[in-house]
């Protein structure tokens, strides 16, 4: 069925009115949109986004959208490099009143029932967990969900913090914050090991990443189909 929907989704196309961009952290930016009334999505997914204002190759990219259903604008956060491709180079063109083409929104990457939730974001891949987590404090139905972030940065940067520590303060959210693998995974350990197969298991970042770690999930006894995945190809 989530494929059908998807095929059908992908065919919805819009044009999104630029609002204006800011820095999050280093290298990484965030680009607000104006949301039509019109315009929904399920918290987590993505869109295809569509650069119109030149002509660049491969100028359609998919775009997990970090602001929640509940929120009133499109909210699109990238990792932008001082040697960035030609597609995250136009986006840094943007002008307010410039526009960007969305199509979808697409994906099955969203939550779907009230079993404990274990969302597992590597960098930039925290992007769908922030629209997941502002859609469950927009709603008020955050209070005795068992729902467990765990992010790894690296670089210490974590982005959202500010705003995941207030989710956290207002909701049963719990959000931990890591920097090296292998404390992550001891964290993967502790949950799985709580929760089993009557969890839900998500990851979101980079593609090593996302396979490294559900192999870890299967090796603690998960099963596949606990597990949803979110790759990012370098967003």
């Amino acid at each position: 069925m989530g494929f059908f929907q998807d095929a059908i989704a992908i065919f919805k196309k819009r044009d999104l009115v630029f609002i204006k961009s800011y820095k999050e952290s280093e290298n990484v930016y965030t680009f607000l949109f104006e949301k039509e009334k019109d315009v929904t999505w399920k918290a987590g997914q993505h869109g295809l986004f569509t650069i119109t204002h030149k002509k660049i190759k491969n100028g359609t990219r998919p775009i997990s959208l970090a602001s929640a259903p509940s929120e009133d604008v499109v909210q699109l956060t990238l990792g932008i490099n001082d040697t960035p491709s030609e597609f995250k180079k136009a986006m840094l063109e943007l002008q307010p009143g410039m526009k960007i083409r969305m199509s979808g929104p697409v994906g099955s990457f969203y939550l779907k029932d009230d079993s404990p939730t274990i969302l597992i974001a590597g960098g930039i891949g925290i992007t769908p967990f922030r629209s997941m987590l502002k859609q469950i404090e927009a709603e008020g139905n955050g209070v005795g969900k068992q729902i467990h972030l765990l992010y790894i940065d690296s670089k210490g940067s974590f982005v959202y913090k500010d705003e995941l520590d207030k989710i956290a303060d207002n909701t049963s959210v719990t959000v931990t914050y890591l920097d090296s693998r292998n404390d992550l995974q001891q964290e993967i350990s502790k949950l799985s090991g709580l929760y089993l197969n009557n969890g839900t298991y998500y990851i979101a970042g980079p593609k090593t990443m996302v396979e490294t770690l559900s192999g870890h999930l299967q090796g603690n006894s998960i099963s596949k189909k606990s597990i949803k995945k979110d790759v990012f190809f370098g967003y």
